[in-house]
């Protein structure tokens, strides 16, 4: 078990009782991702600027995300978790947490999951801050880092924006953990942006972009606070948009297969538009 700083940190004193285990920590391994995952992590390091603070989850996505980011200069990290995809920006100094307005040139987190490496890598390292999540998840707090660029992703995301991240209809399949915080923390941080990045279909072929979530689907974020979401197929820009506008820009990145029954279903809810592709 990693000794790590923040406020982990707790005297002897305060504690009733101390019992000794000696086992390994349980290591998490990622698998590599795929051709999609890396045009995904280039299209989300392309909004990416130098100077942003980031979050990021877990995941082939995420990674592939940080994995485009070794050009870039003064990142800063301010993220619920991180895992191994973080040590090569911070050693190569990409991440140096110099532009942070708190917790200057510090790495701020509050859990961790990864591989014996990420936890060698955080064990007695003063420049990584662990910090209880009701500071580090506060949208009051992470508003004030510069440029917070929040990387999320989702199950489904409906024509208007919505997006469902925790259930597939009414069966959970996660939790929402800090989502809504960080999405709505990066879009009142200057120069931030709340992305959502996903693959355009399902492991069985199936869109993630779809007219309407599935009934009894959850809405994690809501349409008002959605400004990008990514596929392999680009990226959709969807602040200051109107709901029909939103529903082109998301048909154009559904996976190509997909598209002509999302443009029928735009024409069906909202008329034909001699301004959108008429499909």
């Amino acid at each position: 078990m990693p000794r790590t700083h923040g406020d982990g940190v707790i005297h002897v004193n305060h504690m009733a009782a101390v019992v000794e285990v000696d086992e390994p920590i349980h290591n998490l391994h990622y698998k590599a991702g795929n051709e999609n995952d890396d045009k995904i992590g280039e299209y989300v390091a392309s909004l990416i600027p130098d100077g942003a603070t980031i979050q990021m989850g877990i995941g082939s996505i995420p990674n592939a995300v940080l994995s485009k980011l070794h050009n870039h200069k003064d990142l800063g990290i301010h993220t619920e978790m991180f895992s191994d995809g973080v040590i090569p920006l911070i050693e190569k100094g990409v991440v140096n947490n110099s532009r942070k307005t708190e917790f200057i040139h510090k790495t701020v987190a509050t859990f961790l999951m990864g591989s014996k490496k990420l936890y060698d890598f955080v064990h007695d390292n003063p420049s990584v801050a662990m910090l209880d999540v009701a500071y580090v998840n506060s949208p009051l707090n992470i508003l004030r880092q510069p440029a917070v660029h929040a990387i999320n992703s989702a199950i489904e995301v409906d024509l208007t924006g919505q997006v469902c991240a925790d259930s597939i209809g009414t069966r959970m399949f996660s939790g929402i953990g800090g989502q809504m915080d960080f999405m709505r923390g990066a879009a009142l941080s200057p120069g931030g942006k709340p992305i959502l990045a996903l693959p355009s279909i399902t492991n069985k072929g199936e869109s993630r972009i779809v007219p309407t979530l599935k009934e009894g689907a959850g809405v994690v974020t809501t349409r008002a606070h959605v400004h990008y979401v990514v596929t392999e197929y680009g990226i959709a820009t969807l602040q200051g948009k109107s709901i029909r506008e939103r529903a082109y820009a998301l048909a154009k990145i559904a996976h190509p297969s997909h598209r002509d029954a999302l443009y029928a279903s735009i024409r069906k809810r909202f008329g034909p538009c001699s301004s959108f592709p008429s499909h």
